[in-house]
């Protein structure tokens, strides 16, 4: 299955989307899905390459994720089974010294979130439909140690839902994808860490951090 990130449109992610993720940062878990966006120019796959970051804005924290792929219009009453064609596990990276300070003035989130390399995806696969997705973890793992874990079972909002939320409120279509929450055990990276992001144990994708000032 091929996504071909030169045509992505518009890349929604869902905040505190996992209970104990929520937790280790001192966040309310959210009563409605929360949203925000990164640019199309935060996208860089995951093809055994230099991630670089940023080094003069404090830390760069990971966070893996569920990552589905728009393949059709969404319309009301469909089911995410038809409205989703791909999914991989991405990086959402976060300058989290940044983001705190934005939180702290009410202020939008781009700055921590969108900027360049901050959007990396594995290699896409077929979707295999809502029920089956959740029979798999996700992994991500850093210098051959994992790191993260996850499984969709574990969303507090699940895939329809969150389709259903976004496509009403902002839309959905052909080239869309939606980064769906991060589980707990996110951190911070390192210059010349490796990275290595998994399903259901299969690397779907590795780069290795260059921290410039």
């Amino acid at each position: 299955m091929n996504v071909n990130e030169t045509d992505l449109r518009n890349i929604y992610c869902v905040g505190r989307n996992y209970r104990l993720h929520a937790a280790e940062l001192g966040n309310e878990v959210p009563t409605s899905p929360m949203i925000f966006t990164k640019p199309t120019h935060a996208v860089i796959r995951m093809e055994d390459g230099l991630l670089k970051l940023p080094g003069s804005q404090g830390s760069i924290h990971y966070e893996a994720e569920l990552v589905v792929a728009v393949g059709r219009p969404y319309e009301p009453g469909i089911r995410c089974d038809e409205l989703f064609t791909a999914f991989t596990v991405g990086l959402d990276l976060t300058l989290r010294d940044v983001q705190e300070r934005l939180k702290a003035k009410g202020q939008p989130w781009l700055a921590a979130k969108g900027f360049r390399n901050s959007a990396a995806f594995g290699k896409w696969l077929a979707f295999p439909g809502s029920t089956a997705i959740k029979e798999g973890d996700f992994a991500f793992r850093i210098n051959d140690q994992e790191v993260q874990r996850g499984n969709a079972n574990d969303m507090v909002f699940d895939l329809q839902l969150i389709a259903d939320f976004v496509g009403t409120n902002y839309g959905l279509g052909v080239g869309d994808v939606l980064f769906t929450g991060t589980p707990a055990g996110v951190g911070a990276l390192s210059d010349g860490d490796r990275l290595d992001v998994r399903w259901n144990e299969e690397s779907l994708g590795r780069l290795t951090v260059a921290i410039a000032g």
